[in-house]
């Protein structure tokens, strides 16, 4: 390899350094105060992956004044997000829902930005608060770090060439292992719940991470655009940096659903199963 090429390899390590020294430690700080901090940091972040989502859809803003519809959509996520912060969640996930009055990209913009919000919200809420939002976070960190550096040093056959040509199965590989040890260390650092869970769904929330970056990167190629923003130096855009979380997010409120008295990494299989049957059989039986 020449000293050329290995150089660009790690051209923008040094950014993605400086705004990983910035945005962790903040997000950090108000993951772990909650109330007010961490609702007006979801809030925010959320209104800026929709304006970015809207973008990269191709729904442009109007010339000269903002056009009704864009600060409708714009409006619209944080409305479920604020009907959540109020313990209205029924009225929070119908709003989202009915974002599809707007048309089918539209809602997916909503979507993004307000699933992921509700779900970090949900994850925030008591007995356990802090650690489960901490826990995934820490594995999405884990996952794109790990992808990254392995990418790079072992280098080797292309993940899915046709939609992200820097990717490679070295970097799936490290990063699903990063994932799943942190999540592991996550777990013995709390001293709750088991460490091999911890291991495991590491692991399975690095898949979805990797999953919810490769989705973003789809969406990019689709449309033509190598980053969905401009606003974090290194990484590109809200959704380049945050589109691993978006998919994690959502999957790991899912499972604290089915287990609410427990924390959700120690959920098994069976735990899982058995709360979906439950929830089929008693909508099935409530319908009639």
């Amino acid at each position: 390899m020449s000293q050329q090429n290995s150089a660009s390899r790690w051209s923008d390590l040094r950014l993605r350094l400086i705004s990983a020294a910035i945005i962790v430690p903040v997000a950090a700080l108000c993951i772990l105060a909650g109330g007010l901090a961490y609702r007006g940091m979801i809030l925010l972040v959320s209104l800026g992956l929709v304006y970015e989502a809207m973008a990269m859809a191709g729904l442009r803003w109007g010339r000269g004044a903002l056009h009704w519809r864009g600060w409708l959509l714009l409006a619209w996520p944080l409305a479920a997000l604020l009907a959540a912060m109020q313990g209205e969640w029924r009225v929070a996930f119908a709003l989202v829902f009915a974002a599809g009055i707007f048309g089918a990209a539209q809602w997916a913009c909503v979507a993004v930005a307000a699933l992921s919000g509700l779900s970090l919200f949900w994850l925030r809420e008591p007995p356990y608060g802090a650690i489960l939002v901490l826990f995934v976070v820490a594995v999405v960190i884990a996952s794109d770090s790990g992808a990254y550096l392995a990418g790079r040093v072992f280098g080797g056959a292309k993940l899915a060439p046709r939609i992200s040509p820097g990717k490679t199965r070295s970097g799936a590989v490290g990063g699903l292992i990063a994932a799943g040890l942190l999540g592991m260390l996550v777990v013995l650092s709390s001293g709750i719940g088991s460490p091999l869970g911890g291991l495991i769904w590491g692991m399975i929330l690095g898949f979805a991470s990797q999953s919810g970056d490769l989705a973003e990167s789809a969406a990019k190629r689709r449309v033509g655009i190598k980053d969905s923003g401009k606003l974090i130096p290194g990484h590109g855009g809200l959704l380049d940096r945050f589109d691993g979380l978006l998919a994690a997010a959502p999957l790991a409120a899912l499972v604290s659903l089915c287990v609410p008295e427990q924390i959700f990494w120690n959920a098994t299989p069976h735990d899982i199963f058995a709360a979906l049957t439950h929830f089929f059989v008693s909508s099935s039986a409530s319908s009639h």
